[in-house]
């Protein structure tokens, strides 16, 4: 019998194994989560946001408040939006952005729900003015502007333009309805829906916001390295301050300051406070001017992506120039153009207005970016206080004008002249090198 040879027993390492495929990494970069939970908050924030402008008639007619005192309230609001800001950005960065946001938005739930109960006016300034005033400023831009900075190394202009348009979407979303509960169910029931959809975001964030790439092992969107998290920052309120302090020495923030609170005059103050009063004065009926805001907001998604992107290939200075010379020629003619009914002129003044309501966010991010550096997320809190401190005082003289003159006409006017003095101010905004946190630590 034949016995077959045996082969050479072979070491287990001479064997051909195949060799471990390195891991995958996401398809989708964690940051553009991180910015739809951004979009989302901020949509559901801009919920309160769009009811002022439909509750002046209705205060007026049950409580007897004069619209300039409901503007007043109007205007507290809008100032500790903007003088909360940029303490904001400084809290994110000591206790985190998902702790910041889900306090503010109970804030404004709680002050929208309580709202239901007032009885005096100077209870509509507390909890109207006062809560909702430091809940939405806790969150609003200057949280757009941490999400950016923190996640996104890449298509930070494109990010920007998306998070501002989702105060728009917000617009878009809640004014056509709140309009309609407003008409067939009483403002109360209006504030009611908006304190729930703050309630409702709040768990969203939670779960599904992230402080910093790092907590979740990546590097920022489009960055060459991983960056390690920074230690919380103390001192919040000093922060604040040195960083203001610091800024206000040049005159780049200041023009930008004035500048922006021109645009929160034109925009917030102006065109989302007093727009459906006005319209309604010219026998339009209430819900059909909240649908024009509300096409404002469609138009405003596209104008303030679109210049996001623009952004990121084109001086953000001639941007501004053009976007504040086209506002103020188009608040120029709106008080020939109301009617009782929409007509094709309106039409088209809601479109262009609506292409450029917040398209100056996007080229004011990357102007304070360019000076400021690691600070420029608290500089822009400074800049945003600007923004509604002119909201704030042109809230107040609307209804004021209204009051003394019986027709919005003066301010129109006086509004679009404002806009035509910014876009003066931004061509002269000086160019400055992009500072990095070393240079800003020894400037300070």
């Amino acid at each position: 019998m034949t016995q077959t040879p045996e082969l050479p027993a072979q070491p287990l390492r001479d064997l051909a194994l195949p060799a471990p495929r390195p891991p995958r990494g996401p398809r989708v970069h964690r940051a553009w989560y991180v910015a739809v939970a951004g979009f989302v908050t901020l949509v559901g924030a801009a919920g309160f946001a769009s009811l002022p402008g439909l509750l002046i008639e209705p205060l007026h007619s049950e409580f007897g408040w004069s619209r300039g005192m409901i503007g007043f309230a109007v205007s507290v609001n809008l100032a500790l939006y903007g003088l909360t800001a940029p303490f904001a950005a400084a809290l994110m960065d000591r206790f985190g952005m998902r702790r910041v946001v889900v306090a503010a938005l109970l804030t404004i739930a709680t002050g929208a729900g309580l709202t239901v109960f007032m009885r005096q006016s100077w209870q509509l300034v507390l909890l109207w003015g006062v809560l909702v005033g430091l809940g939405s400023g806790s969150m609003a831009l200057a949280f757009a502007t941490t999400v950016t900075n923190r996640w996104f190394d890449k298509r930070r202009g494109l990010v920007t333009g998306i998070l501002t348009a989702a105060g728009a979407a917000g617009q878009l979303v809640f004014l056509p309805g709140l309009s309609v509960i407003v008409e067939h169910a009483g403002w109360r029931s209006a504030t009611l829906t908006v304190a729930g959809a703050a309630l409702l975001v709040a768990p969203f964030v939670w779960l599904l916001l992230r402080d910093h790439p790092a907590d979740v092992g990546l590097a920022p969107y489009g960055a060459a390295q991983f960056v390690p998290k920074p230690p919380p920052v103390t001192g919040a309120a000093v922060r604040a301050l040195r960083a203001l302090a610091g800024a206000a020495k040049g005159g780049p923030f200041w023009l930008l300051a004035g500048t922006f609170a021109i645009c929160g005059a034109s925009t917030n103050g102006l065109v989302k406070t007093h727009f459906v009063p006005a319209a309604h004065d010219h026998g339009m009926p209430v819900t059909a001017a909240a649908s024009l805001l509300a096409v404002i907001g469609v138009f405003d998604i596209v104008g303030t992506v679109a210049s996001g992107w623009f952004t990121d290939r084109f001086s953000p200075r001639r941007l501004l120039a053009t976007y504040y010379g086209l506002r103020g020629l188009s608040l120029m003619f709106l008080p020939v153009l109301m009617a009782g009914t929409v007509h094709p002129p309106m039409v088209l003044f809601i479109v262009f207005y609506g292409l450029d309501w917040v398209a100056t966010v996007p080229p004011t991010i990357a102007l304070c970016r360019e000076f400021y550096g690691a600070d420029s997320a608290i500089v822009f809190g400074w800049v945003l206080a600007s923004h509604q401190l002119g909201a704030a005082l042109v809230a107040f003289l609307g209804g004021a004008a209204r009051d003394a003159f019986g027709t919005y006409d003066l301010v129109w006017y006086a509004s679009g002249a404002l806009c035509a003095i910014a876009a003066l101010m931004a061509l002269v905004i000086r160019r400055g090198a992009p500072r990095t946190p070393l240079a800003a630590s020894l400037a300070a």
